[in-house]
């Protein structure tokens, strides 16, 4: 029985197999305490940044805001969890907990995928296919954020109907998909998920970019009036921040995507005990890394922040000159 499986986990090499010392245990949860920290306060700022300037609330932005909200999600539910059984030696919230935990955590993981994926579309549109862009409606972002968030609560729920499972780790402190249980239903779950929440998603993000990059390589603006000079810009200085963000979500994800194929294909017991632990905090890290992305990539996204913190809240801010990321669309389509 599944339900067996979880122990008191009060030493350091419990019932699930866990190798590590409580130090070592120790060492994670004061990680997982820090980056949970800067991720809900940074990403909190980036909503901040939102609603204070109404110039930023277009739909292409929604897109952004609803990376943070996923982003909060995971670092202020998973981490504290998972830091407090590193704390503890041994998952330290039974059954229910874990399924909880996991659950939420594949749920927000899969959604932020999608919203990425949905972000490079957004580009495409926007930059080599502006006549399709301009088309697009507030309902047309609605109905693809959306549909990230539908698809990230299909593939969390289906291990908890019965396709694949949820357990602890071979770490013993924090849950997600049964690898020690590599059985038909767990590997067709997990090609599944890799092929529909890795594989594609990077598939339709390659695709993207790589005519973004022809189409700012081949665009001159020699040619173009002072505003659309400025607004081209501006865009290039978006799509070059998103692009850094799908870069790291290969650095994020990656790992993760070798474990589920070891997992599937090779013995579950042979994964390295520090695989097994860094491929999940590799994906989780890319709930901090974001924001610092937008304030890195994006010199706009800066002023705005810098804009937020002197207090400029009641005087308008005009958005060409200092507020980050606001599309070149339609009014239908700029809400």
């Amino acid at each position: 029985m599944l339900r067996d499986s979880f122990g008191n986990g009060s030493d350091s090499k419990n019932e699930d197999g866990s190798v590590f010392s409580q130090t070592e245990h120790n060492i994670v949860a004061l990680y997982l305490i820090l980056a949970g920290l800067i991720s809900v306060l940074s990403n909190i700022i980036v909503l901040g940044i939102f609603v204070k300037y109404k110039e930023l609330r277009t739909p292409t932005n929604a897109i952004i805001v609803n990376l943070a909200l996923t982003d909060i999600g995971v670092s202020s539910i998973g981490y504290p969890m998972s830091a407090a059984s590193d704390l503890h030696g041994g998952w330290k919230f039974g059954y229910a907990g874990c399924q909880v935990y996991a659950g939420l955590n594949i749920f927000f993981g899969m959604v932020s995928i999608g919203l990425l994926m949905v972000v490079a579309v957004d580009r495409y549109l926007t930059i080599c296919r502006p006549d399709v862009g301009r088309r697009l409606t507030s309902n047309s972002y609605i109905g693809m954020i959306l549909g990230a968030w539908i698809n990230g609560l299909f593939w969390a729920l289906m291990p908890i109907i019965g396709w694949a499972g949820y357990a602890p780790d071979p770490t013993g402190t924090t849950c997600t998909i049964n690898w020690r249980k590599n059985d038909v239903s767990f590997v067709s779950y997990t090609m599944a998920v890799i092929a529909v929440n890795f594989i594609l998603p990077l598939a339709v993000m390659f695709y993207c970019y790589f005519h973004i990059a022809r189409s700012i390589k081949y665009h001159s603006t020699d040619n173009c009036p002072t505003f659309l000079n400025r607004d081209w810009s501006d865009q290039v200085d978006v799509t070059k921040m998103s692009v850094v963000m799908i870069l790291m979500f290969l650095v994020a994800w990656s790992p993760y995507s070798i474990v589920c194929f070891w997992a599937s294909f090779g013995d579950p017991k042979r994964i390295p005990p520090s695989m097994a632990i860094i491929a999940p905090l590799f994906a989780k890290s890319s709930t901090f890394y974001n924001p610092c992305i937008y304030v890195i990539a994006n010199k706009k996204f800066r002023r705005a922040v810098c804009a937020m913190f002197k207090c400029q809240a009641h005087r308008a801010v005009p958005a060409m000159s200092t507020l980050p990321m606001v599309a070149s669309q339609s009014p239908s389509a700029s809400g």
